[in-house]
Order: C-alpha cells, then structure tokens, then sequence
C-alpha cells in the first residue's frame, strides 16, 4: 500500500499550490510509515522488533499471529491515514504473509486505499541473533480510487531489503533500502531508511528513524527526507498476550505529524 500510494499521491502534487502540497506530503509520508510495521516480532517479553517507519528483519514465529494498527496524522490540515496489518508465520519463522488495509483523508475526502500483500524470507538468522536479513516482496493491489487520489489505478510491486544488526546488548540498528514501481502509471519509488533503538528495558524503549525517498514519474521526481523521535512499551497480559502500544513524531521539512501504533501478538496454536 504504502510506496505505491506514495507515488500515486506525489503525481497529484505536481502543479498543486504550495500549501495543498506541504500537506499533502506529511500525509503520504505518513502512509508509508502505515506499512513500515511489518516484521514484528516478539522475543519472550522483549520488545525489540515494534518499529514504526523502518522495518526489522525479524519474521513471525510458528503459532504466533500479530494484529497491528496505526493512525498518523498531520498537525496541520487534518489529513490522516490508519492501517491495519495482520502478519502470519507460513507456517514457521522462514516464512510469513501479511496484508495491510489502509483508510486515509486527504483534503476533507475519506476512503479507502490500495491493498499491499506480503511475503518475507527469512534470509539470515532471526531475533536472537546478532545479524537479521529478510527480503520482502509485495503485490499492490488498486482497490483505492485514482479518481480521488487514494489509488494507483494500477497494479505495482515493491521489494525491500530489511537487514538489523544488535550493536550492543542495549542498542540495535535496522537499516532499509527498496524500490516500488508501477508499469502501467510509470510511477517509481526508491526508499533508503535507518533507525537506532535504544532498549532501555525490556519492556520500554527510545527509538529515533530517518526516511529518504525519492519519488519520479515519467522524468519529474521529488525528494524527501524525514526523522522521527519515538517511544515503545508493553503490557503482558495471561494467555502469551502482548500489548504494544506506541507514540512518535515525525518531520519532514517544516511539516509535523502525530504517529500513533498499537500492536496486539499472541499464539493461534501450541
């Protein structure tokens, strides 16, 4: 959903005024953090792998299914998106599906947007070991309308290079690098992002995220660049229930927005 979305969107900002663009910008950015959740996981109580714009290299684990909600909007003009993105293991760690189902306003207008359907690849190691890589391939799919500005109008595709690394016991990096593109509409996106989490405890957490992306459409393109403060913690609840909910802020130029992530992980099986 998200990058393709984002190129969509970027299409409409070309000879857009100078405010209506601004806006329109925290708002897309924003729908790319919507999908950047994808990966979690959950390491006993530990909560190391609920990141918000930059994705972790950690896939589900076998009987565990992960329910994530996000909500970003902006500080200004009232333009949000919420997503919802439920992951599966397939049917252990080295494989998981997920999809996301994204609803957004744009400009006082409300609907739905495109539909992403993933697969990651457990590449190398998981969340107990030092290095993590697992490549993400995604289907989007245009359920949103073009007409409206909340779809591609076309089918695209993305793939994304998630690698962590633990650098301490307290400090972990996650690092990004994709690219999106949709034939039809000729739109591409290339995503380079990093993150540093500091692990305060195993149950709360600081994190600070930096997203580049460089979106173009048939030789005009437009940059982007985004850092965002946050903070993580969790509740652990009878039953292997974990609850994590979540706060940042991210800025992108001298626009503002309010991420909000909730997450909810528990077993389906034993």
């Amino acid at each position: 959903m998200t990058m393709r979305a984002l190129a969509r969107f970027f299409r409409r900002l070309f000879g857009s005024s100078r405010t209506r663009r601004s806006r329109r910008i925290t708002i897309l950015l924003a729908l790319m953090f919507a999908a950047a959740s994808l990966g979690a996981q959950t390491t006993g109580s530990s909560i190391q792998d609920n990141s918000f714009l930059i994705e972790e290299a950690y896939n589900q684990d076998a009987g565990v299914v992960q329910h994530i909600q996000t909500f970003s909007r902006a500080t200004r003009g009232g333009d949000f998106v919420y997503a919802f993105t439920q992951e599966w293991p397939a049917p252990g760690v080295k494989h998981q599906l997920s999809y996301t189902l994204p609803l957004l306003q744009l400009d006082g207008e409300r609907g739905a947007g495109d539909v992403a359907l993933n697969y990651r690849y457990q590449w190398i190691g998981d969340s107990s070991t030092r290095v993590a890589v697992s490549p993400r391939f995604t289907l989007l799919v245009p359920t949103g309308s073009r007409r409206r500005g909340f779809g591609s109008g076309g089918t695209g595709v993305q793939i994304m290079l998630p690698v962590s690394i633990v650098i301490t016991p307290s400090i972990v990096a996650h690092t990004n690098l994709g690219a999106t593109i949709t034939p039809s509409t000729d739109d591409r996106v290339i995503t380079a992002g990093q993150s540093i989490v500091w692990l305060t405890n195993s149950r709360f957490n600081v994190l600070v995220e930096t997203l580049w992306n460089r979106t173009s459409h048939r030789g005009s393109g437009d940059s982007q660049f985004t850092v965002s403060p946050g903070i993580r913690w969790s509740y652990n609840r009878p039953g292997d229930l974990q609850i994590v909910p979540g706060i940042a802020f991210p800025i992108t130029g001298r626009e503002k927005s309010v991420f909000l992530y909730l997450s909810f992980e528990h077993p389906f099986r034993h």
